[in-house]
């Protein structure tokens, strides 16, 4: 197929690169020109602009920081729903607030253009092994559509219901990956202050029920206080304000969550949002007395 990849950074560069290595026709849009440049550099194509890129394609992927980075992509006289061609199918790959995912695929249908949103699971490693969990929102036959791109980037692609379903599982998602990264930050802490080896202790508890996919790809960053970003403190702490609100506008609590969002925000705040969001750490070692 013909598929636009609009936004290449962190996801979307090397999601765009596997849709070249499945033998689709990618055609790559964003600001910085160095982006499409490396896709162009891995089979892909370039374009000038998002009215240039989506214009022929038989799929536009999206993978944009925020809910107002999809907005402006989307909308407008320059923008994807007006320029892309009618029955094509827009794939959103963001993670952005379900209410805006629901706006946004109404104003595709009024253009007759069949839109899904699509958030990921996984972060970096995950992208470039193509090895995502997608959480996908939208009607059936669109989804069914839309399954052979997203297998080609996902090992794990489940659809979850109606137009912005998608985005609610995320927030879930993210809500989980918080709290889980913030218990794995306590208990290396709390390790390192009874002086346990904490790389032997990460090997058993991996073996056991405190085992995660977090566990096994965080923690020795952690111990190694490295912290290159796979996924980035400020988009975390975007995910979970978009988790709080959505959690607010259906009136159920989610105490552990907005603690770990307050967490999230006080790193953010301390100079580290664009620290990978295993840097909580740093945070409970501030608290603790850590230097």
């Amino acid at each position: 197929m013909k598929i636009a990849v609009i936004g290449l950074g962190i996801m979307g560069g090397p999601m765009a690169v596997n849709l070249v290595k499945a033998g689709h026709d990618v055609i790559g849009y964003n600001r910085s020109q160095s982006k499409v440049a490396a896709l162009v550099a891995q089979g892909g194509r370039a374009a000038s602009s998002v009215a240039e890129a989506v214009s022929d394609v038989d799929v536009t992927l999206t993978v944009l920081p925020d809910s107002p980075d999809v907005e402006g992509v989307a909308l407008g006289p320059d923008g994807l729903i007006a320029n892309a061609r009618p029955r094509s199918l827009w794939i959103d790959a963001s993670t952005i607030r379900p209410d805006v995912a629901v706006r946004l695929g109404e104003a595709a249908a009024k253009r007759a253009i069949r839109a899904v949103d699509a958030p990921v699971s996984g972060g970096e490693q995950g992208a470039v092994e193509a090895s995502l969990s997608i959480m996908v929102g939208g009607a059936e036959a669109d989804v069914e559509a839309a399954r052979p791109v997203l297998e080609a980037l996902g090992s794990t692609v489940v659809h979850v219901g109606p137009s912005g379903a998608g985005q609610t599982v995320k927030a879930a998602n993210q809500l989980i990956v918080a709290g889980t990264i913030e218990l794995v930050a306590e208990a290396l802490v709390f390790l390192a202050a009874h002086h346990v080896n904490a790389q032997a202790a990460v090997e058993v508890l991996a073996g056991g029920l405190a085992g995660s996919r977090i566990l096994e790809r965080k923690a020795a960053g952690m111990i190694a206080g490295d912290y290159p970003p796979g996924f980035r403190v400020d988009l975390h702490h975007k995910d979970l304000g978009i988790a709080l609100s959505a959690a607010g506008e259906a009136g159920v609590a989610i105490p552990l969550g907005a603690v770990v969002a307050q967490l999230m925000g006080a790193l953010r705040a301390r100079g580290h949002g664009a620290k990978d969001h295993s840097a909580l750490r740093l945070l409970v070692d501030e608290l603790s007395g850590v230097s």
